[in-house]
């Protein structure tokens, strides 16, 4: 294990002083914005095809275009969704142009399109409550109260759903907004397959239901979205864990029920198979064991139960999925930055990467707090690390001590797990140098 007292020189060329001072356009708000912008062009395009007439036919086009945002919204959360993007994403070789492996790595932001898309969806649907409501009270035939009604109650829904979302009110109530978008979306499937199928009758006397139905691409759309928000339900499982606690902030889970998950990916799991969903990092089981492990530290209520409370089975749904460390495929050395608890994401690279991952991880008594066996592990596959121990050495500048260790590296990219505020100024600081680093955001 090293020590950091000493300042390292900065090497010729690594400052990209271009790049100083420029203001970071993150890949997210550019998805988020890219989804908003094509929207906008095609509400302009509406306004000129006559679209916003109370009609049957601009109703129909309306309700398709949002269920096609939110087909679209729903897309980029699925577990296999981020799996391929993440792995088409990293199949770059590292011979290519380094500017174009540094946007590659932020596969990771496509929440950007899953917000644009729910916003977007939302938005049109609204639209077709406004236009709906003069088609129904002027009589256009296929319109009735219980359509009406129906509409107005998914509206409401998707409003709260969006405003839920919000980062602050995320943050302080996670579980609120986890049962809001669960529940809220589950009813606004519901009340779209009924008034689907209420349409089909109303709208199509001259059919069959069947042919009517068939043919609607509202229908298709609702068939696809369903067996998304299904799937994961389809591989929910009860199994059953160990747990070791190495402290009163930390617990070792060893899962072993049949199956260990791709190093780099990440899981949810939970006490109830309805509430309280949490993801963790997927790390290799200690030599010698079967299974794998996770690292769950005290950051609020729900580890703060597990970990005084640990139960004997936990809930599991989905597949595991890829997490933001994923990036280093893209290049041949990472440095990887972690404060605290941060070290649970990277454990299972720092554990088994072959190409020269690199760490520094600052915490407070690592051993009194993660466990003698764990530091072990990550010093004997690590032997250069730097592990502060603030409790000993202080609070460092995470950034100087960062770039320090990444100059003596000889890293071509920086991958940080840790607060919002200490991600925000590292990732910041290292591009502004022009060095690719990547850190977990808000909606990662």
């Amino acid at each position: 294990m090293k020590t950091t007292q000493d300042a390292v020189a900065e090497p010729a060329g690594t400052v990209d002083t271009h790049s100083r001072g420029r203001a970071r356009v993150m890949t997210y708000v550019a998805l988020f914005a890219g989804v908003l912008v094509v929207n906008a062009a095609l509400f302009v395009w509406g306004l000129a095809a006559g679209w916003w007439q109370p009609h049957a036919r601009s109703l129909q086009v309306i309700a398709a275009i949002s269920q096609i945002n939110i087909l679209f919204s729903i897309l980029p959360r699925q577990h296999w969704m981020v799996n391929l993007i993440s792995y088409l994403a990293t199949r770059a070789p590292v011979s290519w142009p380094l500017r174009l492996r540094w946007r590659l790595a932020q596969y990771y932001h496509v929440g950007g399109l899953h917000v644009g898309g729910a916003i977007a969806g939302t938005f049109w649907y609204v639209a077709y409550v406004v236009l709906l409501a003069p088609a129904w009270a002027d009589g256009e035939a296929g319109y009735d109260d219980v359509s009406v009604a129906l509409a107005l109650v998914v509206s409401a829904v998707l409003i709260t759903i969006c405003v839920l979302a919000n980062p602050g009110f995320r943050t302080r109530h996670h579980d609120v907004f986890e049962a809001s978008h669960r529940f809220g979306t589950w009813t606004v499937l519901v009340l779209g397959w009924t008034n689907a199928l209420l349409l089909a009758k109303l709208q199509t006397p001259a059919r069959s239901f069947s042919e009517a139905l068939l043919t609607s691409p509202i229908f298709w759309m609702l068939v696809i979205s369903t067996g998304l928000a299904v799937w994961p339900w389809i591989l929910l499982r009860r199994v059953p864990i160990t747990t070791e606690r190495p402290s009163d902030h930390t617990i070792i889970v060893r899962l072993d029920h049949g199956y260990v998950p791709q190093v780099g990916t990440t899981r949810a799991m939970s006490r109830h198979p309805l509430l309280g969903w949490h993801p963790f990092a997927c790390v290799p089981a200690a030599p010698g064991e079967s299974g794998y492990r996770m690292v769950v530290s005290r950051a609020g209520g729900w580890t703060g139960d597990f970990i005084n409370n640990p139960p004997t089975h936990v809930w599991v749904r989905g597949i595991p999925t890829v997490g933001v460390a994923n990036a280093k495929r893209l290049f041949k050395r990472v440095l990887y930055v972690t404060t605290g608890s941060g070290i649970g994401p990277a454990l299972g690279h720092l554990l088994t990467d072959t190409q020269g991952a690199r760490l520094v991880w600052v915490t407070k008594t690592p051993r009194a707090t993660y466990g003698d066996a764990l530091v072990d592990e990550v010093e004997a596959a690590q032997p250069d690390a730097v592990i502060w121990n603030t409790t000993e050495q202080g609070k460092p500048d995470v950034f100087e001590l960062s770039y320090d260790a990444f100059v003596a590296s000889g890293a071509d990219a920086v991958i940080i797990v840790s607060n919002k505020s200490v991600t925000g100024r590292v990732v910041s600081e290292f591009e502004r140098r022009g060095i690719p680093a990547f850190g977990p955001i808000w909606d990662s």
